[in-house]
């Protein structure tokens, strides 16, 4: 295609959205409601799904050794867990720094403790992590066969229940997403659908005179992505203030920074609104030459 005909198309995809100043409002004021409500979800889920991630990061294994066990039955044992291809890392905590950190979770009441330093009833254990936290049972039935083991803990039962409620939590996500975003799709397409139908007299002339169906589409390919890329702007930079002053309000805040772990300002902001541009393009393009289409058949 000729660069002359190419700004043909451009100019006159620009003055179709001037003269078609309402329909053009209309299709715009629909993308932009349309992809705000995805684009909060979208938020919501990325967040859901990096929460869960923080808290399956979390789980570790307790090892707990022998209190017979030597220095060398320590190591061999450090040794042995660090040949599992499943696990991470593996960190030895001393039956000194085990009774210390004990005392520090009592708060006021370590006083009650104190003097335990020379028979200290601890045995020395390891913190495991799995490079996959779906790992961690699977892990910890190996360590327990291992010698000098006496016992170890990982929170059997709850850390099932765990990755039950994060795998569900992120497949509804998903599945809850996929559908609002066709649903945008239809919706969209239906009303830029519209637009053109307002002007199907226009497109019949055109035909009737010899122009081809490519010269045709151009314009309303170029007023598509016009619209489709207008109208996720808008809620972009919506989103983006939003989540910047929440990010502000919950930062203010001690308890409630505790509480809600949030991505990051960036890169989430550059993703989401990657997504959405991406999404606003495509349906108005493709909004635009499906509903052309049928007006070509002249």
């Amino acid at each position: 295609m000729k660069i002359r005909t190419l700004g043909r198309h451009v100019r006159e995809g620009v003055k179709n959205l001037g003269r078609n100043g309402w329909m053009s409002f209309a299709s715009i004021s629909a993308v932009t409601i349309t992809l705000f409500i995805l684009g909060v979800f979208l938020i919501l889920a990325m967040n859901v799904n990096y929460f869960a991630q923080t808290v399956e990061k979390q789980v570790e294994i307790r090892v707990f050794m022998d209190l017979l066990a030597t220095k060398e039955n320590i190591t061999q044992v450090e040794n042995n867990i660090k040949k599992l291809p499943q696990v991470e890392s593996v960190s030895f905590i001393p039956k000194d720094e085990g009774l210390k950190k004990f005392k520090e979770s009592l708060g006021e009441k370590a006083y009650l403790f104190e003097g335990l330093e020379e028979s200290n009833p601890l045995p020395d254990a390891f913190t495991v992590k799995t490079k996959q936290p779906q790992d961690t049972a699977a892990v910890a039935a190996q360590i327990k066969n291992i010698q000098y083991v006496k016992s170890l803990t990982y929170g059997e039962g709850t850390v099932d229940k765990l990755f039950s409620l994060t795998g569900a939590v992120r497949n509804v996500g998903i599945a809850f997403i996929i559908g609002l975003g066709f649903t945008a799709m239809f919706l969209i397409a239906n009303t830029i659908k519209l637009t053109i139908v307002a002007r199907r007299r226009e497109i019949e002339i055109m035909k009737l005179v010899g122009a081809t169906n490519w010269f045709i589409r151009w314009p309303f390919f170029v007023e598509g992505l016009m619209m489709g890329v207008a109208g996720a702007l808008i809620p972009t930079i919506m989103l983006m203030v939003g989540y910047y002053y929440l990010l502000d309000a919950i930062h203010s805040s001690f308890e409630a920074s505790q509480l809600f772990k949030l991505l990051p300002l960036f890169p989430l902001v550059y993703q989401v609104a990657l997504a959405l541009l991406a999404i606003g393009a495509f349906i108005g393009i493709w909004g635009s030459l499906v509903s052309v289409r049928r007006f070509l058949r002249v």
